[in-house]
């Protein structure tokens, strides 16, 4: 018997295949019933974001960046998904205090007297982000002339998170590298006590509000977030978690 398969099947074939390995990235990692598992409050008729962060948003989001959850052994690309969901867990925080379950509750930012308000699971802020954002997950300028797409449309709204993740931005390192353990710190960074670590992580998304302050609960409130998602991925947490005396990147 002779099967016939003809160069339209073929790449069919090709492109299923190319599909699901670019959504084993992330996804082998955080499956479904983990993601259910670790925002399982995000649903709950209290959150003004209920229904709108879905798994299948987060994973379309995540094909769009092949090293995103991709990148060295194991345990870093663990590590990477709890410090990603880690960080927009507590951006995103509803519930009760103290219990990190509560993450993915909110998609917008309570005051929004300002255009560009925090928006999404990184809480995207300021004009300069929305249009660096936009340029870099392929819209141009939409995200500029229409903000509210990051609170609207589940993907774009994901996609600019891991897009912040994974970009580098004046004198900052990108989360990305940091949290995998490719980024070395300048003399500039060392003598601002920045170190290899999550606490650098928040530095980069945060700092100028919450580090170099001595301890704080919203640095806490990150942390508590990571250790959860650490534990349920059995990876640990390595050093360096606050940024209690670290100089933000701001200040050079």
């Amino acid at each position: 018997m002779k099967f016939n398969v003809s160069a339209v099947a073929l790449s069919c074939l090709f492109f299923l295949f190319l599909t699901e390995t670019l959504a084993q990235n992330a996804g082998s990692i955080v499956t479904r019933e983990l993601f259910e598992q670790m925002l399982s409050f995000r649903n709950n008729d209290v959150c003004p974001g209920k229904g709108f962060y879905t798994y299948d948003a987060f994973i379309a989001a995540a094909n769009s960046f092949p090293a995103f959850g991709a990148t060295g052994d194991d345990t870093a690309r663990k590590k990477e998904m709890a410090a990603f969901f880690g960080q927009t867990s507590h951006e995103t925080k509803g519930g009760s205090a103290g219990t990190f379950t509560g993450g993915y509750c909110f998609v917008r930012q309570i005051d929004q007297s300002e255009r560009y308000y925090g928006r999404g699971p990184i809480q995207l802020t300021h004009q300069s982000n929305y249009e660096r954002a936009g340029q870099g997950i392929g819209v141009g300028q939409d995200l500029v002339n229409n903000p509210d797409l990051v609170a609207t449309d589940a993907i774009i709204s994901f996609k600019t998170a891991i897009w912040f993740w994974m970009t580098a931005q004046d004198n900052k390192p990108s989360c990305h590298n940091v949290i995998i353990g490719q980024w070395t710190p300048s003399p500039a960074d060392t003598a601002a006590n920045r170190v290899p670590g999550y606490g650098v992580i928040t530095n980069i998304i945060n700092g100028g509000l919450e580090c170099g302050m001595g301890q704080n609960t919203a640095v806490e409130s990150r942390i508590g977030f990571y250790r959860r998602y650490c534990g349920m991925l059995n990876v640990p947490t390595g050093e360096n978690l606050d940024c209690n005396n670290q100089r933000n990147f701001a200040q050079g």
